[in-house]
């Protein structure tokens, strides 16, 4: 009950969330990111009745909510974005702890901030809820082109070989005293992953090959 199961952002449990089909979750997400989006940057009430729908949720499928604030990371670039809006935009100034900031910037600034922390959550929350085999199931059913959904399931299926890659990778600079302490690094971690990116090319090639051999034509077999 308490670990990931299947895939580093899942969360085995066994609640009505958990068993909801995977997708009505996915339409019942994309249906709540357009309402999110679509809601004006002024509206804070809306906003927060937003983060209360997912704290509710959120509760009624077990899943901690460390174990999603753990993950929420992916959202520090919308946040560093969303701190320079007030300094760069233009328009009437207020000032706010002895900096003079732009009022429709600070709005921006909301907005955003409240748009993207929304969309992590939500997000993670169904990849807690659903398997990754569930969720491609349900892309299917909602006929998304059987081709993106492939890409989608070897993406899912290589992602842990491919990181894998990347942490021995690591490993190898660091046994050879190698650590990025200032920008005049920055080109050796660039040429490290440009031989990630021709590694993970050339074995999608062999595995297509493989496929190929195997007598795949397009379609994966049940």
């Amino acid at each position: 009950m308490g670990g990931a199961h299947g895939h580093l952002l899942h969360f085995h449990a066994h609640s009505a969330i958990h068993r909801a089909p995977a997708h009505l979750k996915v339409v019942a997400l994309l249906v709540f990111m357009i309402t999110v989006v679509a809601t004006p940057d002024d509206w804070f009430a809306a906003f927060g009745a937003y983060l209360m729908v997912l704290v509710v949720v959120i509760g009624l499928s077990r899943v901690p909510a460390t174990y999603i604030l753990k993950r929420m990371v992916v959202e520090v670039p919308f946040v560093l974005f969303a701190v320079l809006l007030p300094f760069v935009a233009r328009g009437p100034r207020v000032e706010v702890l002895g900096l003079s900031l732009s009022e429709s910037g600070l709005l921006a600034a909301f907005g955003l901030l409240a748009t993207a922390t929304l969309g992590v959550i939500a997000s993670l929350t169904l990849a807690a809820t659903t398997e990754p085999q569930a969720l491609l199931k349900g892309l299917e059913r909602l006929r998304l082109p059987t081709t993106l959904v492939q890409i989608m399931a070897f993406m899912i299926r290589y992602l842990s070989v491919v990181t894998e890659e990347l942490r021995r990778m690591h490993v190898a600079r660091v046994s050879r005293g190698f650590e990025a302490r200032n920008p005049r690094h920055w080109p050796v971690l660039a040429k490290s992953f440009g031989a990630l990116f021709i590694r993970s090319y050339e074995r999608g090639e062999r595995v297509h090959l493989a496929m190929l051999s195997r007598g795949y034509t397009g379609k994966m077999p049940l």
